[in-house]
């Protein structure tokens, strides 16, 4: 078996409010292979979000182990987990955090960019992400013209924009309707595979879940 995208070993995060501490999550064992796709099931504030800011590298204060792509995040200093994030990781949010002065295709490009590709190269790339994802005729629209499904696909594609090992998607469709979400959500789940990405989404939704290689569910802060 090829190593895993993921694995986190006794991974601990707690939150101190006044004299209590709050155990969100009390010892985290998991790991994903390359290419696999795994739903993170658990109602609102079960700390799906908390777990998922930590194997993004987004958060300090926890305890244990995260290997991302068989580094070791706590030997990592900030200026190597921010790299390690910018090579290994992509993200999709419940609202899409798109660039509202830039337009669908600057969006997409602007991460390759950051990451050192040259101009024409990040233009090609995220014009067929967005052809893929049916927004060839929208590429020059900037957020506020576009409709919210629209919106979450160019999230998508810029998510994929740098052919990430891994993608985090934290309820990707949850701020949509049922039926642009199942919609979106197919066309999230199809361009992950085409990529040959590995994903860990985020969701409180069985019906989508479902449609993933794996379930697992996190309850009063360990998975099941």
């Amino acid at each position: 078996m090829s190593e895993a995208v993921l694995q986190t070993s006794a991974l601990k995060r707690a939150f101190v409010q006044g004299e209590t501490t709050i155990h969100v999550l009390r010892g985290i064992d998991l790991a994903i292979q390359p290419g696999e796709i795994v739903a993170l099931l658990g109602p609102s504030g079960s700390g799906k979000s908390t777990l998922l800011q930590a194997v993004g590298l987004l958060e300090g204060g926890f305890e244990g182990s995260i290997r991302v792509v068989g580094e070791e995040a706590s030997r990592l200093d900030d200026e190597n987990r921010t790299r390690l994030r910018r090579e290994a990781l992509g993200f999709v949010y419940q609202f899409h955090h798109l660039l509202p002065d830039f337009d669908a295709l600057e969006n997409v490009m602007l991460p390759q960019i950051i990451r050192g590709a040259d101009d024409e190269a990040a233009r090609q790339r995220a014009t067929d992400l967005l052809s893929t994802l049916g927004l060839a005729e929208r590429l020059t629209h900037r957020p506020a013209k576009l409709s919210g499904g629209e919106q979450q696909r160019v999230a998508v594609a810029r998510a994929l924009a740098n052919r990430p090992p891994l993608v985090l998607a934290d309820e990707p469709t949850g701020n949509l309707d049922e039926k642009t979400a199942d919609r979106v959500f197919a066309e999230f789940l199809a361009l992950v595979r085409g990529e040959g990405s590995a994903a860990l989404v985020a969701t409180h939704n069985e019906r989508l879940a479902a449609k993933m290689d794996r379930v697992v569910r996190l309850h009063e802060g360990l998975l099941e």
